[in-house]
This record gives structure tokens, C-alpha cells and sequence, in this order.
């Protein structure tokens, strides 16, 4: 019996090994090579996702860093047309007084020289009264009433005109 158990267990064992080696060949070579290719693919696929990602990454911090430009220039931009505003807002406030200013002094230069018209020309009605009242006093020598009641008629015409 145990020459039988021992070509038993020898041709159990060379049968293995002949299973062993046909399986190898036919089953998991080809086996083996579509997980070899599997991992591969994989691979491929995961270090695809890490560049899409870090691409992803640097993009999101490009659009941060351009929304904060932006942000900056809009500030600058309202900073910058508020400074125009108020620039502005004085000059019209100064030109404005400076006219205001210049129609002020016309207008006094118009008044003096106004004035000055009326001034000359009541001297010259003021003379051509005098020598009236005095031609008619010397015309008429009358006494002290009559030369007032001639004083306050010459008097009336003078307000009159």
C-alpha cells in the first residue's frame, strides 16, 4: 500500500505540476496581462485626474488673483472719479464766485459811473437854475417873500424833472 499512496501522491504531484504549467501558459498569462494593462489604464487615469486637478487648482487662483486686480481697479476707478467730482465741483464753486465777483464790480463800476453822469449833469442843471433865479431876482427886485416863493418854484421844477 504504500507504493501505491507514493505513485499515488507522484502522480498527483506531476499532474499538478502539469496543471501548474498549462494555466500559466493559457490562463494566467493572459490573466496577468489584461490586470497588467488594467493597472496601466488606471494609472494613467489617476494621474490624469491629479493634472486636471492641480490645472484646476492653478486656473481657481488665476481667476482669484484677476477678480482682486479687478476689484482694485474698480476702487481706483471710483476713488479716482470722486477725486474728479470734487476737482470739479471747486473749480465750478471758484468760477462761479469769480464771476459773481467781476459782475459786482461792473455792476459798481456801471453805478460810479452813473453816478457821476447824474452828478454832472444836476451841476449843470443846478447852474442853469442858479443863473435863471439869479437873472430873474435882477429882473425883479422883490422883496425877500417873492424871492422864496421864486426859490421853491424853481425848486419843484428841479424834483419834477
Amino acid at each position: 500500500m504504500d507504493k501505491f499512496i507514493w505513485e499515488s501522491t507522484v502522480f498527483a504531484i506531476v499532474a499538478f505540476l502539469v496543471l501548474l504549467w498549462l494555466l500559466n501558459k493559457y490562463a494566467f498569462g493572459p490573466l496577468f496581462t489584461v490586470m497588467e494593462k488594467r493597472r496601466q489604464l488606471i494609472q494613467e487615469q489617476m494621474n490624469t485626474a491629479e493634472t486636471s486637478r492641480k490645472a484646476a487648482e492653478a486656473s481657481l487662483d488665476e481667476q482669484k488673483v484677476a477678480l482682486e486686480q479687478a476689484r482694485k481697479e474698480a476702487y481706483a476707478i471710483i476713488d479716482q472719479a470722486r477725486s474728479t467730482s470734487t476737482k470739479q465741483a471747486d473749480e465750478i464753486v471758484q468760477s462761479a464766485k469769480n464771476e459773481a465777483t467781476r459782475l459786482k464790480d461792473d455792476a459798481l463800476k456801471d453805478i460810479e459811473s452813473e453816478k457821476n453822469k447824474a452828478i454832472a449833469a444836476l451841476r449843470t442843471e443846478v447852474g442853469g437854475i442858479s443863473v435863471k433865479i439869479a437873472s430873474k431876482i435882477i429882473e425883479k427886485q422883490v422883496d425877500e417873500k417873492s424871492q422864496e416863493q421864486l426859490v421853491d418854484q424853481y425848486l419843484k421844477e428841479v424834483g419834477s424833472k
